[in-house]
């Protein structure tokens, strides 16, 4: 990659990271299901407007809306809301890289390399670890705090083979910007309709009541620069080098969170817990190296013995 295509990858890993501080304030805010819903309500509109429909069937965008909307954002949200730290939930959300391979094994086929085995084992190792020093430092709440959290990491791997399999049944690649658009119209109903029903028919007057201009910046920094210009910078990456080469920057991501988290939230990291994320982002990592295939010699090929 050029240097500054470098710097470009870094910074959008690094507006990423920083993207769990935002949620954390703008969940003083909203209510978790009701924030996701304005999140891809803002996503969409009016940008749905100004960009072509990309050239996938419908149902793609539902197979992938539901989950990586519903399933990842939601229960991410809701996971932060009880109390999952910014920092750790940075961290927690790249084992999406391991449900991926995991899913894609059982659902595509997909055979999984030794690396990848061996990441899974060394990640959900840190995922273990992290678990125990949640319920040893704050009890039986955040608990179910983490494994909501590592649900949403789950769902996102389904969102990906999801993902992959359109990719593989359209003739052309998918643009992800406009993608990302598009699929931003699936999610805020079924959110809506989950706020309805577990947060009740006040939370939209409640949140109209507390909102604050920080919790409206919140809003405006995840739906446009870590959603729409991230993805879209992203997706103008991928679509100039190798997938793999510009994935590996997304190891970026949990560092720039922790950071991000320690300094303008205060958070605490404690040994145990910075532990578990170490073995998390070297487990995923280790899966993501590619082994490459060795060349095959060339063989000269005989010159013909002159006719007798």
């Amino acid at each position: 990659m050029r240097f500054r295509h470098v710097l470009l990858a870094t910074l959008i890993a690094a507006l990423w990271g920083f993207n769990f501080v935002p949620i954390k304030v703008g969940l003083d805010s909203f209510p978790p299901l009701l924030f996701a819903a304005l999140r891809f309500v803002a996503a969409a509109v009016p940008a749905v407007f100004l960009v072509a429909r990309p050239p996938v069937a419908l149902r793609w965008l539902w197979l992938v809306g539901l989950p990586l909307g519903v399933g990842q954002f939601g229960l991410l949200f809701i996971g932060m809301h009880l109390g999952m730290p910014a920092g750790l939930s940075s961290v927690v959300l790249q084992t999406q890289a391991l449900f991926t391979a995991l899913f894609a094994g059982v659902m595509l086929r997909e055979r999984l390399t030794p690396a990848q085995g061996a990441g899974m084992a060394v990640a959900f190792g840190g995922v273990a670890l992290l678990g125990v020093a949640q319920a040893g430092e704050h009890g039986q709440s955040p608990v179910l705090a983490f494994v909501l959290c590592v649900s949403g990491a789950a769902m996102w791997g389904l969102a990906n083979v999801a993902m992959r399999r359109m990719n593989q049944a359209t003739e052309q690649p998918v643009d992800a910007f406009s993608f990302m658009v598009w699929m931003s119209l699936i999610p805020p109903l079924p959110l809506f309709g989950l706020s309805l029903i577990f947060e009740g028919p006040g939370a939209i007057p409640w949140a109209v009541e507390h909102v604050t201009w920080l919790g409206v910046a919140s809003l405006a920094y995840i739906a446009y620069v870590s959603t729409l210009f991230g993805f879209g910078v992203w997706g103008w990456l991928m679509r100039r080098y190798a997938a793999s080469t510009v994935a590996m920057y997304s190891l970026l991501v949990p560092p720039f969170g922790i950071v991000s988290a320690v300094i303008l939230l205060d958070e605490h990291v404690s040994a145990p817990r910075l532990g578990g994320a170490a073995l998390i982002i070297s487990g995923v990592a280790i899966g993501s190296i590619r082994r490459r295939r060795p060349v095959a010699p060339i063989v000269p090929t005989p010159e013909p013995e002159p006719a007798r």
